[in-house]
């Protein structure tokens, strides 16, 4: 099965709805890199219908100007796109198909295509909530930027169960943001707090 990866921008009160206001002044040649990272090795992108069309309004125009950033933009337009869309209108973009039926039947049948090892989600809140309410997401990379965006819309709702997370890595750039690469995990533990007493600072001086 492949794995199955989250990247978001996220402002330090977990707003992941991007703001070029706060965004931008914090991008620098590190975060390029980790950004890099996350996009090496992926044989499909996963994209909601809103984020997809942010990056279908930008990404081809930028590869035919051929700036800076062209040999992304052709990276991503080389890369198969698979848009969490019920529309059935052309997508307009090389490499890019809708996703048919269920969201998550379709992407349990992704997953297992011959070929396919890394999934990459960018953005596409709602398409990750989903997923991680199915458990399939494997792996949630954050990069928090030292700013509280104070509006816009938040990762996670309220709800039940909750996600707890294991760290896999973590990483801090020159202009303040921090690289978090998280996997979906368990609890360590069931401790209450007559557990974890002898751990409260000056418990060992009792």
């Amino acid at each position: 099965m492949a794995k199955i990866v989250s990247t978001l921008f996220s402002s330090l009160d977990g707003v992941v709805e991007i703001d070029p206001a706060w965004h931008f002044p914090y991008f620098d040649e590190a975060m390029g890199a980790g950004v890099g990272e996350d996009y090496e090795n992926v044989d499909v992108l996963l994209i909601g219908r809103g984020t997809y069309e942010d990056f279908a309004g930008a990404w081809p125009g930028r590869e035919a100007a051929g700036g800076e950033d062209a040999a992304f933009a052709a990276e991503l337009g080389d890369t198969r796109k698979v848009v969490v869309t019920r529309g059935d209108q052309d997508l307009g973009w090389r490499n890019a198909e809708a996703i048919q039926g269920d969201l998550i039947e379709a992407v349990r049948a992704l997953s297992a295509e011959e070929g396919v090892d890394k999934i990459l989600i960018p953005g596409s809140i709602s398409v990750v909530r989903q997923l991680l309410a199915a458990g399939l997401l494997d792996e949630l990379r954050l990069f928090v930027h030292p700013v509280a965006a104070r509006h816009g819309e938040r990762l996670f709702d309220e709800g039940q169960p909750i996600y707890p997370f294991r760290l896999l890595h973590s990483e801090a750039y020159p202009a303040g943001v921090v690289r978090l690469v998280y996997e979906t995990s368990e609890l360590p533990g069931e401790q209450t707090y007559d557990d974890v007493t002898d751990k409260v600072p000056g418990a060992d001086k009792g």
